[in-house]
């Protein structure tokens, strides 16, 4: 192992590792080799989803590193997510329960409200209407969603809780409930273009952990693309630190998390670039680098999932 995984802490103390694997748009047929190799380099949090489809292979490579005796359960971290067509309270456990199953675990460390949206649940996973949009089911309030969440705790499926792509007065209504369990986490789009500093600062308050999902810029993002969106891999500050400290521009936008206390899930199926990414955590930026990335900010959103901009509680 190259380095040593650093951690922050979960409320209640538990140990949540800064860098983990991502497995959103990880190509089926390559996922369990991927999360096998990241246990292999020293990865100890793995990042899942439902809707990924890919949990039964994330527990394949999960399942190996443990029977060969790398890893235990207890040593390894793993968050996963609830599609929003189960949000209805009698569907909400038997999601949690189908991704427990799919991954081949007892418990799951860290489960997170997907969205604030709702979806129908009689027309698939991904009902799509006529013009293209989802349809939503505007009766269901991400609130009592979260109660619903917090069953999940209280029968030992889930260790922790929180939620993913909320905005700042999403957050606060569950805050103001007040919750019984403790919003643990919350997961959104993050990177040096969007540095999501209001919501960052509330969770610093709280005591909620963030977790940078996309910290590269997306380059395999979905939806239309035009000449003029900002590639963050290419940008100028990025690659004069790179190339000053003689490491990947990947390295530098994931060590640029880690200094800000935020967890980071960078995606790959590729052995050298889990092992390149993981080595993020051998090097430190300089206040100077830190504060240049930091001024990349442009509040520049990569991916709002337009086909949901029609759903009650979308929150961009």
């Amino acid at each position: 192992m190259a380095a040593s995984n650093l951690f922050t802490a979960l409320p209640g103390g538990a140990k949540f590792p800064l860098l983990g694997l991502g497995t959103w748009q990880s190509e089926k047929g390559k996922v369990r080799a991927a999360v096998e190799t990241a246990i292999e380099c020293g990865y100890r949090h793995i990042d899942a989803a439902y809707i990924y489809s890919n949990e039964k292979e994330v527990g394949e490579g999960i399942k190996t590193k443990m029977t060969d005796g790398t890893i235990k359960r207890e040593d390894l971290f793993v968050t996963t997510k609830l599609w929003l067509s189960s949000h209805k309270p009698d569907k909400v456990e038997p999601c949690c329960r189908e991704s427990m199953k799919n991954l081949g675990l007892d418990y799951i460390d860290l489960y997170l409200i997907h969205w604030p949206m709702s979806l129908v649940d009689d027309k698939g996973v991904f009902p799509l209407g006529d013009d293209g949009m989802l349809i939503g089911d505007d009766s269901i309030d991400y609130v009592d969603v979260w109660k619903s969440m917090e069953s999940l705790v209280d029968k030992g499926l889930v260790r922790a809780i929180g939620v993913c792509n909320f905005n700042l007065s999403q957050i606060q209504r569950v805050l103001d409930l007040p919750p019984r369990h403790p919003i643990a986490n919350l997961q959104v789009e993050c990177h040096p273009l969007l540095a999501q500093n209001e919501l960052i600062e509330l969770c610093k308050k709280y005591g909620i952990t963030v977790t940078a999902y996309s910290p590269l810029g997306s380059p395999e993002r979905p939806g239309i693309r035009t000449p003029t969106d900002p590639v963050l891999m290419d940008d100028k500050v990025v690659l004069d630190i790179a190339k000053k400290r003689g490491v990947s521009t990947a390295q530098v936008l994931i060590r640029y998390q880690i200094q800000r206390g935020v967890v980071v899930i960078p995606k790959s199926v590729t052995s050298s670039r889990i092992q390149q990414n993981f080595e993020a955590l051998n090097f430190e930026l300089s206040k100077e680098e830190m504060q240049a990335l930091i001024d990349l900010n442009r509040n520049c959103r990569l991916l709002d999932f337009p086909m949901s901009k029609s759903l009650k509680y979308y929150p961009f």
